[in-house]
């Protein structure tokens, strides 16, 4: 299988990605495909390189003088290529998670990283339809500037991202936004989605893509083993020794932050209440801070604990509201905005991140999320799922969606006065989703998952999407 002859290019961001492109970039090659690898870190070229996949090395040349009124003016430049107008949004992501406070920090690594894209693109000869793109989903800048450098030259950009249902994948061409499917429920499930959903209520289980299930450990214990110091070590020495491009280079603030986070999860556990006591609550699944789901898709909510304290006032007097931090990043909210919420709030429940999540949502009267998978499994379960951002599940019968903050007072009152939650139909629109998304597992290296990988990318490649907003 190739795709129409046009070339693939695939971006990496760091060596454990590569790890995993390195066999599904082999098996497109067998198929008859032509690849080519965009890397933005350079042990991923490296590895690339010794194995014969064509690969670019895209690093910031640290040999251009790029300040002052220089940097304006090519900054001006990509803006005005690109057709980009609110940058600062784009920029949220890597700004908050990188800790970088300096704007023209921000804007050199985009023109540098543009004109480095822009390069490999020309030497590659891409041009209109004759490639395509395949990225994981990020807000990264590296992720950015390749996206647009695609879109400029007609290229679809596929984005790839875990769905709700393990083992699959969702694919979205040409946006940054969360993947829609069909609204109207499917009249019956198969026999494949029923089992899938039934084993899922029987063991009250949450859906962790197996990328993500070393996140969902104690804070120490992610931190402080062998295999994290051994890749510590090792980033270090390229950095600082052997002077070495990766994109992920911000070591500093990666050790400043896990540090915090081990001394957050210790302070905020004073602060955990359990549900014993409590009648009617609604629930806030808190979200992983500055994750892609907030700074691009939903950036008015990303100041979490400030949507929080809005809800709490907003919310009936008869209820109050419970929180539980995302078990995947414990302690990454400081203790002290938690604290202050506390403190000034009785009418908030923070409750402890190991508690079961279906437990809470089993006891819930309604839940409000941005665009949390914590809102899929509240309407699995039959409950009133009140969404303000963007969320795939967003158009679902069961879901009332709220445009405005102002209006989510109203929206709260209309779904408690419910007498039966949320319409047991809802349930089809899980087959829906399913039928929406493809099988495989991103950065799972085995064997056969590279072949359903392979498979299922290509097969959704074949299409050419029409065009679609960024955002």
């Amino acid at each position: 299988m190739t795709i129409d002859n046009r070339l693939v290019i695939i971006t990496t961001l760091a060596e454990y990605q590569s790890e995993f492109w390195l066999p599904v970039c082999r098996n497109m090659i067998s198929r008859g495909c032509q690849v080519m690898v965009f890397a933005f870190d350079d042990r991923s070229a490296d590895l690339f390189a010794a194995n014969d996949i064509a690969v670019s090395r895209i690093t910031m040349d640290r040999g251009v003088d790029l300040d002052g009124p220089e940097l304006d003016r090519q900054f001006a430049h990509c803006l005005n290529l690109y057709g980009i107008d609110n940058v600062n949004m784009l920029f949220s992501h890597q700004r908050i998670t990188f800790r970088i406070r300096d704007t023209k920090v921000l804007e050199r690594t985009f023109v540098q990283y543009s004109y480095a894209i822009e390069a490999a693109l020309d030497a590659a000869g891409v041009g209109k339809g004759n490639a395509v793109m395949l990225q994981e989903l990020g807000g990264f800048l590296s992720v950015i500037a390749s996206y647009y450098a695609a879109r400029r030259r007609a290229v679809d950009n596929w984005f790839i991202e875990p769905s709700f249902f393990r083992g699959r994948l969702s694919l979205r061409a040409n946006s940054f936004a969360a993947p829609k499917f069909e609204a109207q429920p499917a009249a019956a499930l198969t026999p494949a989605v029923k089992s899938y959903l039934d084993e899922t209520l029987a063991r009250q289980s949450i859906m962790i893509p197996e990328k993500d299930r070393h996140q969902y450990r104690s804070v120490a214990s992610k931190v402080l083993n062998f295999k994290n110091l051994r890749r510590l070590t090792q980033k270090s020495l390229d950095k600082y020794v052997l002077g070495k491009h990766q994109d992920f280079g911000h070591i500093g603030v990666h050790i400043r932050s896990h540090l915090e986070m081990i001394i957050n999860a210790v302070r905020t556990r004073r602060l955990y209440r359990g549900l014993e006591a409590e009648e009617h609550f609604i629930y806030y699944p808190l979200h992983v801070p500055a994750d892609i789901a907030l700074t691009l898709r939903s950036p008015e909510y990303l100041d979490q604990v400030t949507l929080v304290s809005y809800l709490l006032r907003t919310v009936p007097r008869s209820h109050k509201v419970a929180i539980k931090e995302h078990p995947a990043q414990i302690g990454a909210i400081p203790y002290g905005r938690l604290a202050q919420l506390s403190k000034t709030y009785d009418n908030l429940v923070i409750l402890s991140p190991t508690t079961n999540n279906f437990t809470v949502l089993n006891r819930a009267d309604a839940v409000v999320t941005v665009n949390s998978k914590s809102g899929a499994e509240a309407m699995l379960i039959g409950k009133p799922v009140v969404v303000l951002g963007d969320a795939f599940y967003d158009n679902a019968p069961a879901v009332t969606k709220v445009s405005r903050l102002a209006d989510l007072g109203a929206a709260l009152r209309a779904v408690l006065d419910l007498k039966n939650g949320a319409s047991t139909p809802a349930i089809g629109y899980f087959q829906n989703v399913y039928d929406g998304t493809v099988p495989g597992e991103l950065y799972v290296s085995n064997a056969a998952n590279i072949e359903t990988f392979t498979t299922s990318v290509l097969d959704t490649m074949m299409r050419r999407p029409e065009p679609t907003n960024p955002v």
